[in-house]
């Protein structure tokens, strides 16, 4: 059953303190007079009770208070406030999320780019961002002036409020539209800030990866005994770079964030290529040095070989022709001992596990090796050569006369006289070689001399063909 207007103030009026003075206030029992009929008085009580109750009406209506109600001018001020307060807290929450949403663009530009135009953007985003708490204070001041839920809240209080509140609304949709505007424009440098980002995450992961990976091979060179003493400090190196990496662009900038990425990646795969191929790289250590030792033994027995050949090459042709093998055999003695103690310092670096160390020393024992190979072997092929023209130098003639006619031939290709910048060396040429020729006759003849002019000769001849071939090539 619905209540009436009159049973609801009733029920007010019965629900707030009662007046001592009241009609309806509980009044003392008393013993009943013993004078006067009791009928009479129970129906002078009938009579009056209404008259009472109408009496206390108006003031059950009234509450107490002064709210009104039944409506009236400051009910409907209040209300029309109330609407300003909840439109204008809706336009700050549009505008705080818009603006949040836009701090997170701005960021992503701010971390990639740092063109000119993106730093315009960035400057025009804090101007907003000033304009933004200007406006907000503006709103929260606007709530602040009126408590529009207190009783007694008047008309023309909830009017100014409704005011204050509606401009304040008004000013923050305004400066939503501007942040709109603006947003509208970062379409490009968001996009390319976007794409370099889309480039950062995968660089991040591989550079991730690749530590993972020389870790691993780090793990499995260290279980086949070996120490990789270096690789380790090298992959040690790396940890602040990782850390770096893991507390992201945010903190150190997209750009620079890649770059290190980048790095990383190939210094850890280096560590991991090196970790990988240390078995390999030992058992090879371990091949030359066997190899350089039997090789540094086989040069100490050639090199007890040359003082024969010495010995013939004195005593068949002239001083000229052997004179600079002298030195040879202690030259070679001396080559081979060096050798020898590298290999051993070789040795105690493979044994520490020193691989640079090992490897550039075994170098060095190569190059002992080899410059006393050829030298060993210049007083062999000496003896044989001079035995070779000694008996026929006739062949080393027409070899070298050969050479020069092919490339006087060439020379003419084509020509009714030769370039004077070809003929001019050929012709030396051919009397050179006569020279060396004449020089044959005496009775000890300088057979080392000989080779020499003619050897000289054909590498003439051989120039003088290179730049024919060379100024033909290019139309010259």
């Amino acid at each position: 059953m619905t209540a009436t207007p009159a049973t609801s103030a009733i029920r007010a009026a019965s629900a707030t303190p009662r007046q001592p003075h009241s009609p309806f206030a509980r009044r003392p029992r008393t013993r009943p007079r013993a004078h006067g009929p009791r009928p009479a008085r129970d129906v002078l009580a009938l009579t009056v009770l209404p008259v009472l109750v109408a009496l206390a009406l108006p003031a059950a209506f009234a509450g107490g208070g002064t709210r009104r109600w039944f409506g009236g001018r400051a009910e409907s001020e209040r209300a029309q406030a109330q609407a300003a307060k909840d439109a204008a807290a809706a336009a700050f929450y549009e505008l705080d999320t818009a603006q949040r949403d836009l701090r997170i663009s701005m960021e992503t530009i701010a971390a990639v780019d740092d063109s000119p135009a993106a730093r315009r953007a960035l400057a025009d985003f804090e101007a907003l961002g000033r304009r933004i708490d200007e406006v907000s204070q503006g709103y929260i001041q606007a709530v602040d002036a009126q408590d529009l839920d207190r009783d007694d809240l008047d008309a023309s209080a909830a009017a100014r409020s409704r005011t204050e509140l509606t401009r304040a609304k008004d000013e923050l949709e305004n400066v939503r539209r501007e942040l709109d505007r603006f947003s509208s424009g970062l379409g490009p440098l968001l996009g390319k800030a976007e794409t370099e980002l889309a480039r950062l995450a995968p660089a991040v992961e591989r550079a991730r990866q690749a530590l993972r990976a020389a870790s691993g091979a780090l793990d499995t060179a260290r279980g086949s005994g070996l120490r990789a003493d270096d690789l380790a400090a090298r992959l040690a190196a790396l940890a602040p770079e990782l850390t770096k990496l893991n507390q992201g662009a945010a903190q150190h900038g997209a750009r620079p964030t890649l770059e290190r990425a980048e790095r990383v990646a190939r210094e850890a795969e280096a560590v991991r290529a090196e970790a990988a191929r240390l078995p390999e790289r030992a058992a090879e250590v371990d091949h030359r040095l066997v190899s350089l030792r039997t090789r540094a033994q086989a040069l100490t027995t050639r090199a007890g070989q040359v003082e024969p050949v010495l010995s013939e090459l004195r005593r068949r042709f002239t001083a000229a022709c052997w004179q600079d093998l002298q030195q040879v055999p202690e030259q070679a003695a001396e080559s081979v001992r060096q050798a020898e103690a590298k290999l051993r310092d070789a040795q105690a670096a493979r044994d520490a596990q020193r691989w640079p160390d090992a490897t550039a020393l075994l170098s060095t024992v190569r190059a002992l090796l080899n410059s006393t190979d050829e030298a060993v072997s210049a007083a062999g092929d000496r003896l044989a050569r001079l035995n070779a023209v000694q008996k026929d130098p006739q062949a080393e003639i027409e070899r070298t006369r050969f050479a020069v006619r092919d490339a006087q031939r060439l020379a003419m290709t084509g020509r009714t006289t030769p370039d004077p910048r070809h003929a001019r060396p050929l012709d030396e040429a051919v009397a050179r070689l006569e020279r060396a020729v004449a020089a044959l006759e005496g009775r000890h003849p300088d057979y080392w001399h000989f080779l020499t002019e003619t050897g000289a000769v054909r590498e003439t001849a051989a120039r003088v063909v290179s730049r024919i071939r060379e100024e033909r090539g290019t139309g010259h």
